[in-house]
C-alpha cells in the first residue's frame, strides 16, 4: 500500500486543527455545558438538549487541538518501514510498521484512519 493512508490522516488532522483555532482554540477557556447551555467563554448558547449540549462542549478547540496533536505522533511511529533512521529492514521483503513490526498499514493506523471513512478522500484501499 502507498502512502495515500499517511497523507489523507495528515490532511484530515491538518483540517481538525484549522477549525480548532478559527473556534478562538487561542486558550480563551474551557468550552462547558450547563444543561441546555453551552458557555464558548465568549459567548453562551442557550436551547441545546442537554446531551447535546455537553457534547459540544466535549469538543473544546484547545480539547481538539491535543487530541490532533496525540494523533499526529501514533502515526509518526506507525511509519512505514524501511523508514529514514529505521535500523531494522523489513522482514521477509514485506512492508511493515516501523512501530510493532506488523504489516503495514498496521492496524493502528487503520483504526485512526476508520473515523473518516465516509469521507470523499477516504482511500479505498485501505
Amino acid at each position: 500500500m502507498s502512502e495515500d493512508l499517511v497523507t489523507f490522516l495528515e490532511a484530515r488532522l491538518d483540517e481538525e486543527a484549522a477549525l480548532a483555532r478559527g473556534c478562538d482554540g487561542d486558550g480563551c477557556g474551557r468550552w462547558s455545558a450547563h444543561g441546555h447551555t453551552v458557555d464558548f467563554c465568549q459567548v453562551e448558547l442557550a436551547g441545546f438538549h442537554p446531551t447535546i449540549a455537553l457534547h459540544v462542549a466535549l469538543h473544546d478547540p484547545a480539547r481538539v487541538l491535543r487530541e490532533v496533536e496525540a494523533k499526529r505522533r501514533i502515526l509518526a511511529r506507525h511509519a512505514l518501514s524501511p523508514a529514514v533512521g529505521d535500523p531494522e529492514l523489513p522482514w521477509d521483503d514485506r512492508d511493515d510498521c516501523q512501530f510493532d513490526g506488523d504489516l503495514w498499514p498496521c492496524d493502528d493506523l487503520l483504526d485512526l484512519a476508520s473515523p473518516y471513512s465516509d469521507h470523499p478522500d477516504f482511500p479505498r484501499s485501505a
